[in-house]
């Protein structure tokens, strides 16, 4: 182990930016992503540690063993606050162990040290949460994995603690955990309690009289997602008719009433449970809760729409405590619920279970640490699961399985899907109706194509400071929030950085993650799926038809990539 400065190369970036830009620079594009020379690199944003509220998210990247290409997947929780307290802007790992060891490595005021985690084989990432805090205090915040990223399944995630010691909060996409197992790392201990790190401002007053306002205002628009988490989406997508249903199948699915924001908050509200309470510190949303069994006791934490809906409607499953229960299997598995729900929903499309069978859902899940050939299957992911079985209809760009919105009802979405480094993942830009890119006089219908490249790049860009930054974007993704940010960081750090040059951090950001995929022979764009172009989707009977070329073109001559 060795601890160095923020190298020259590096200096003034965060979070995404910091894990792109490293791994295009260390990292072979070719090599395989669960071998000796890929990386894995944590980084804090770049407000990590400071009142501002929401700004203690973590970036983990490396090269993806879901999707080939690099990959970014940042989670909430205490880490990211816990490591910049201690005054680390990253942690890198890199090489294999020799025999097959695992380590836990142990972070505190007085250095770090690696220590023998043998003891910890196989351990669920709930059990291993316990043991832990036992050993080394409840204060501490945990970065883990469960059997799944042991057994290098390339949809495992990255557990991180939430205030109360949950390893609930996930980084999921594109198989961190899988990377993080090949390191031979169980888990990352960070305790901040002595921290002696002392975050220096430029402008202390002007920072806390932004932080300030800004959290007043979050207070006050953010309570329906503090009332009803991001559930409360749910039937607003039914509504709108693109909720993944039956496998992609459907826009809408006619039981949608037992899984709505609506019917978890009266569950969680008769049952005594949580309706709200941050992930992380400083969090004046609270879109988090507990959600409790039918006897009361907590099952999991936090039930959240994707997970809702891919693990419910896109499987025909419409009991809430079917979902939560499965929820708190991935969790405790260290799975990603988006990816489990895509894979689960192909295995339905192959026929071994049918749609709608809970029980059966549950069944296959439990597969996975058992290490059974089915369970390895289901484990890599819906792509594989869809190649095995031989079923056409699989919902993946890039590998990795979709998230929560049908591209044929939400076509701004599904440009995101086809044209972002990252794959299908709709946080790298989410075109929700009613959003707009820079120029917030262009209106955009999510049904219909126009446009829809331009504000799907527009949103990715946007995107990109905010992963930089340590940020969720639910405090408004927006040029006006931008700017804002820009004004947060001269506070932070002094005047060199405008809304133009945090525009251009992330427009260089995603430039360099399409060059590293260009080097390990991707396309930069990729289509969706031929079904999306050739099935209707009901209600509304809508293909995907933004040409690619539209697509092509416009992402790659605006970010500058060479492409011919």
């Amino acid at each position: 182990m060795t601890e160095q400065t923020l190298p020259e190369p590096y200096q003034g970036l965060g979070g995404r930016a910091l894990t792109s830009a490293l791994i295009a620079r260390e990292v072979p594009p070719s090599c395989h992503p669960l071998g000796e020379r890929n990386k894995l690199v944590m980084a804090v944003g770049l407000f990590a540690g400071t009142p501002f509220p929401c700004s203690g998210r973590l970036s983990i990247g490396a090269k993806s063993p879901l999707t080939w290409g690099i990959k970014e997947s940042n989670v909430g929780g205490t880490v990211g606050w816990k490591l910049a307290r201690l005054g680390l802007k990253a942690l890198v790992f890199e090489g294999r162990p020799l025999n097959g060891e695992i380590f836990i490595l142990r972070l505190n005021a007085e250095g770090q040290e690696l220590l023998p985690g043998d003891e910890y084989k196989k351990l669920g990432t709930y059990r291993l949460a316990e043991d832990l805090h036992k050993k080394y205090g409840p204060r501490v915040g945990l970065l883990a994995i469960g059997p799944a990223g042991e057994m290098q399944l390339s949809s495992a995630g990255v557990a991180a603690t939430d205030i109360q010691g949950t390893p609930c909060n996930y980084a999921g996409r594109g198989g961190m955990g899988a990377v993080l197992g090949s390191k031979g790392l169980k888990a990352v201990v960070i305790d901040d309690q002595h921290a002696k790190e002392e975050i220096n401002f430029h402008d202390r007053k002007r920072f806390m009289e932004i932080a300030r306002n800004f959290t007043a205002k979050l207070r006050e628009t953010k309570k329906e997602l503090r009332e009803y988490g991001t559930a409360v989406e749910v039937a607003m997508s039914n509504e709108f008719g693109y909720l993944p249903t039956r496998n992609f199948r459907t826009g809408r699915f006619e039981k949608i009433q037992g899984l709505t924001g609506e019917t978890m908050h009266d569950l969680i509200k008769s049952r005594g449970g949580r309706l709200s309470k941050p992930c992380m510190p400083g969090c004046p949303i609270k879109c988090s809760n507990v959600y409790p069994d039918a006897k009361g006791n907590p099952l999991t934490s936090s039930l959240e729409y994707e997970t809702i809906v891919l693990l419910g409607a896109n499987c025909g499953i419409d009991d809430l405590d079917a979902v939560a229960e499965m929820d708190r299997l991935c969790d405790d598995y260290g799975l990603d619920t988006m990816e489990m729900g895509a894979a689960i929903g192909v295995a339905m499309e192959a026929g071994l279970l049918p749609f709608g069978d809970a029980a059966q859902a549950i069944a296959l899940l439990k597969e996975i640490p058992a290490g059974t050939p089915l369970g390895r299957i289901i484990g890599n992911g819906a792509e594989i699961t869809g190649r095995v079985f031989g079923v056409r209809r699989v919902p993946t760009v890039r590998g990795q399985g979709m998230a929560a919105y049908d591209p044929r009802g939400i076509k701004g979405i599904g440009v995101t899907y086809m044209s972002s480094p990252m794959g299908a993942d709709h946080t790298a830009g989410c075109a929700m109706p009613g959003r707009t890119g820079f120029d917030a006089s262009k209106t955009y219908e999510i049904l219909k194509p126009d446009g829809q490249e331009e504000l799907s790049l527009d949103l990715q860009v946007m995107v990109t400071v905010f992963d930089a930054l340590g940020l969720c974007f639910f405090i408004g993704l927006s040029p006006e929030t931008i700017r804002t940010l820009a004004d947060l960081h001269q506070a932070r750090y002094g005047p060199d950085m405008t809304f133009d040059d945090l525009i251009a951090m992330a427009r260089q950001t995603l430039k360099i993650e399409h060059l590293f995929n260009l080097r390990a022979g991707l396309a930069p764009v990729q289509h969706l799926p031929e079904f999306f172009e050739t099935e209707r989707l009901e209600p509304h009977q809508v293909v995907f038809d933004v040409p690619f070329e539209t697509v092509w073109d416009h992402i790659l001559k605006n970010l500058d990539v060479p492409h011919k």
